[in-house]
């Protein structure tokens, strides 16, 4: 892949990314928000113009916890619209005209209510789509009914301070368990609790298991939140508000457990997969959605919603022993954030892939067409002498 470190020219201009009008950009809750955070470090770093931008929460729009990141309030959605420059919609945004053709990312799956799916296609029609996996450009493709290759990929990534945290000595006495994704049940929340219910994960080592309060300022997050308090095997700890912050926490564990469910979400990626890895972490995962394309060399993936699988995928994760430094070593090379600005560069200097609504309007100009001659017809017609 070309890398962008070198003098050749920036032509993309202004990066626009969009955040999701009247609501500020949080700290610490999810993988949406670092990948969106990263890229614009990376790239106003390498000198190229970025900025997150909000709608209608005016100062109190995230800033506050993003010292090196430039922000730009906006009254309206229409204002976006003004905007002299690339436009990428962080996360779904109404219909709104750019001043050139704007992108939009695709951080998590299609809907599933039907009137929210009508809502979400109409939005994206005019929009070239960049997804964060395989799996999850497929999903798309299916939904808006287009070729997958008008579906850019752009990985998410790992901050360099996970690979770099170093890690105190393993707790011979006993497993470190982490749970580090949201406070949701499409995250597997109530498998992993169902799980703890189980015998001790049928391990002669006894084992501890965290979680943090990342979701709980949303009502279900706060549900969840006070199930955990009040569960004996959890210790509940605040959550993580930047990357270094969470790269020392889970190098204080030996097991990452991301048991997303995958009844009625499907994980497009699994950042919080990768950053583990990078941190000398094993992870067990669902064998579900994008979570595969996380491999790093430290992965076990086990059927999802089935508590009895994750507590397998434990209990074999954890006879694998401390991961290889060498294993660390490579994994720390995949999953760059310079991999991932590069991938972004390169969807912004190709020509912009075809929207949904430009596949429409071409398969409507080729159906109004007139039909083609018979080439059996045409092969009856006597040659002239």
């Amino acid at each position: 892949m070309a890398s962008y470190l070198d003098n050749r020219p920036k032509t993309v201009g202004n990066i626009y990314f969009v955040w999701n009008p009247h609501q500020p950009l949080p700290a610490g809750t999810g993988g949406t928000e670092n990948y969106t955070i990263g890229h614009v470090r990376e790239l106003n770093r390498r000198g190229i113009n970025a900025h997150v931008v909000t709608i209608g929460v005016g100062m109190t729009d995230g800033r506050d916890e993003f010292a090196d990141i430039p922000f730009l309030s906006m009254a309206s959605v229409a204002d976006v619209g003004e905007l002299d420059g690339v436009v990428i919609f962080v996360a779904e945004f109404p219909v709104v005209v750019t001043r050139r053709p704007a992108y939009q990312m695709l951080h998590v799956p299609p809907p599933g209510d039907a009137v929210d799916r009508t809502r979400i296609a109409a939005t994206m029609q005019d929009r070239s789509l960049i997804a964060t996996s395989r799996f999850s450009a497929q999903l798309w493709a299916e939904f808006l009914d287009v070729d997958i290759d008008t579906i850019s990929i752009v990985y998410p990534y790992a901050e360099a301070c996970f690979s770099t945290e170093v890690r105190p000595p393993a707790d011979e006495a006993g497993i470190r368990i982490l749970y580090a994704g949201r406070l949701s049940p499409e995250k597997g929340i109530y498998t992993l609790l169902a799980m703890l219910d189980l015998d001790p994960v049928g391990q002669e080592r006894a084992f501890t298991c965290t979680a943090t309060t990342a979701g709980s300022d949303k009502p279900q997050g706060r549900n969840i939140e006070r199930v955990l308090e009040a569960h004996p095997s959890v210790r509940l700890v605040p959550r993580r508000t930047t990357s270094r912050a969470m790269a020392t926490l889970m190098a204080q564990h030996d097991i990452i457990v991301m048991p997303s469910n995958s009844q009625y979400w499907h994980e497009t990626f699994g950042i919080v997969s990768i950053e583990a890895q990078h941190s000398g972490c094993r992870v067990v995962a669902s064998d579900d959605g994008g979570l595969p394309e996380t491999d790093c060399g430290s992965i076990t993936l086990v059927a999802p919603d089935d508590p009895a699988a994750l507590a397998r995928g434990v209990r074999a994760a954890a006879a694998q022993g401390e991961v290889n430094e060498l294993v660390r070593i490579n994994a720390a090379a995949r999953f760059t954030v310079d991999n991932s600005v590069d991938g972004l560069i390169d969807v912004l200097l190709l020509p912009s892939p075809l929207t949904p609504a430009a596949v429409v309007r071409d398969l409507e100009t080729l159906v109004l067409m007139p039909a083609a001659d018979d080439p059996q017809e045409l092969s009856a017609l006597q040659t002239p002498a």
